[in-house]
């Protein structure tokens, strides 16, 4: 990401389709088409891992760090794949609506993978199978076991589960995995589909030019296969359930702060093992995908620490982490490391630092840009430095236009009318903000597809610190359209983009 280019944010269950949600199919090579016709070089996503309902289905509480979601999986390659007839696919799901519907997604794909996991064992295993399975073992048996009990004992967490599943006794766990089988080959085969979608979508894109930046919250879901497999790892009680958990103090976002839930990690015992488990988590990773962003990197160096059972965020503290010693690491093991903070908010020097040591692109948001006086705001286009990735918005943000409808102060819809010399009509402000962005000295630009397209608070895919109804929203097919791309393809050049 070293020279100048530009790409666009759209997370995979936002692209459009007839089964209720975006997936791995069709859809998801149109998409990749559109990107290289409009002269962009990275498709941006949100994490990929398995989501759970209790937690809105958002892929920053994800039930593996490991595996792939398989909500994901394109019910049309299953059909080329042979694992089910077209007939099956019939009278299916049918969704007209443009937001997703997860508990209806979940029951109707649910159906179409028993449909085609019978069919696959009946024929038997095929040695693709097996050879991904035995390649997989080191992550794959655990989480594939640890899945089928949690379905099992639903809704209890695995810290709730009987001492000797909660505690991995050995001997209790050969008996489950015995009598369970084809409960745990049936998540083994979901993840085998998954992962043979994803790396032909994979290939497409590198086939078309078009370089994936993936996405990796820093904290890990406590009801995980992770934390059951690795509870050391983490700031637990003697019942193995969370001391302390994740957050940040109030912010932009929140009067209160946000209470994430999420166990600390155990960083002395991190360290003392070479950050194996992060160096694993790594690689699985960077093989799905080409770059990483990582969601609140600060807490490498310093991490905020709230009493597990807190209500708010408000009372939490600041505690160190050994950031130079897990960055260290990660160089040796990765000497291109080829990730991309988030670093927004209230970021230290000693971040700062690390930063700059290693050459680590931040981020600088532009709905930001006008928050301050903008002679020496952080985020206008004239301070944000060349190692940077610049974005109009975020997931997190409401979209530009509203934004500027909305969200604006006074004082920002002021500051932005003197930076531009003019004061800008709604139904161009979008327009402006991608060229603040196209213009800008970052090396990388991004824009999520609701800027790209002008749409309003709507749009919004996600308002944090709210617990229900984000991650839904998704793009319309006919939203897409070759103007679009020749604008965008323009835009390229006239920015050396």
């Amino acid at each position: 990401m070293k020279t100048r280019g530009s790409g666009i944010l759209l997370h995979i269950t936002s692209l459009p389709g007839i089964y209720g949600i975006g997936d791995l199919g069709p859809e998801a090579y149109k998409f990749v088409e559109f990107l290289k016709a409009s002269g962009q070089r990275y498709w941006q996503i949100l994490p990929i891992h398995p989501t759970d309902t209790r937690y809105d289905n958002s892929p920053y509480h994800a039930l593996s760090a490991f595996a792939g979601n398989p909500l994901l999986i394109s019910p049309e390659q299953l059909v080329n794949d042979g694992y089910l007839d077209s007939s099956d696919l019939e009278p299916g799901y049918r969704q007209s609506d443009d937001l997703v519907d997860f508990p209806s997604v979940i029951t109707f794909k649910e159906k179409l993978f028993d449909l085609a996991y019978n069919r696959f064992s009946y024929f038997g295993s095929d040695s693709d199978f097996l050879n991904f399975c035995a390649e997989q073992a080191w992550w794959l048996d655990d989480y594939a076991t640890f899945f089928a009990i949690r379905k099992q004992f639903s809704p209890a967490s695995w810290s709730d589960w009987p001492d000797e599943l909660k505690n991995r006794n050995p001997r209790t766990l050969a008996d489950y995995k015995e009598k369970n089988f084809s409960e745990i080959e049936r998540e083994k085969f979901l993840q085998y589909i998954f992962y043979n979608q994803w790396d032909a979508l994979r290939k497409k894109c590198h086939d078309a030019g078009i370089r994936l930046i993936g996405d990796i919250p820093i904290y890990i879901d406590f009801d995980s296969s992770d934390v059951w497999i690795n509870p050391e790892l983490f700031q637990l009680n003697e019942e193995k359930k969370p001391l302390f958990v994740a957050g940040v103090p109030p912010d932009y976002f929140s009067s209160t702060g946000q209470v994430w839930n999420n166990p600390l990690y155990n960083w002395d015992t991190m360290k003392n093992s070479g950050f194996s488990w992060w160096i694993s988590r790594m690689k699985k990773e960077l093989s799905l995908v080409d770059y990483v962003r990582i969601d609140h990197f600060r807490g490498f160096a310093g991490f905020w620490e709230i009493s597990a059972g807190s209500d708010t965020a408000i009372n939490g503290r600041w505690v160190d982490a050994p950031v130079w010693d897990f960055i260290r690491t990660m160089v040796k093991e990765f000497p291109c490391l080829p990730i991309i903070a988030e670093d927004l908010g209230i970021i230290t020097p000693d971040v700062r630092e690390i930063m700059r040591e290693f050459t680590i692109p931040g981020m600088k948001v532009l709905v930001f840009a006008f928050s301050s006086p903008t002679g020496d705001n952080p985020y206008i286009i004239h301070n944000i430095p060349k190692n940077s990735v610049v974005y109009t918005g975020t997931h997190d943000n409401t979209p530009v236009r509203g934004w500027f409808e909305q969200d604006a102060t006074y004082e920002e819809k002021q500051r932005l009318i003197s930076y531009l010399g003019r004061e800008p009509e709604k139904n161009e402000i979008t327009e402006i903000f991608i060229r603040l962005a196209m213009m800008s000295s970052a090396n990388t630009a991004i824009m999520p597809v609701q800027d790209i397209l002008g749409l309003d608070a709507a749009a919004r895919m996600n308002k944090p610190g709210t617990e229900d109804g984000n991650w839904r929203w998704r793009l319309k097919g006919e939203m897409i359209s070759k103007e679009l791309s020749a604008h965008l393809s323009e835009l390229v050049k006239i920015y050396g983009r």
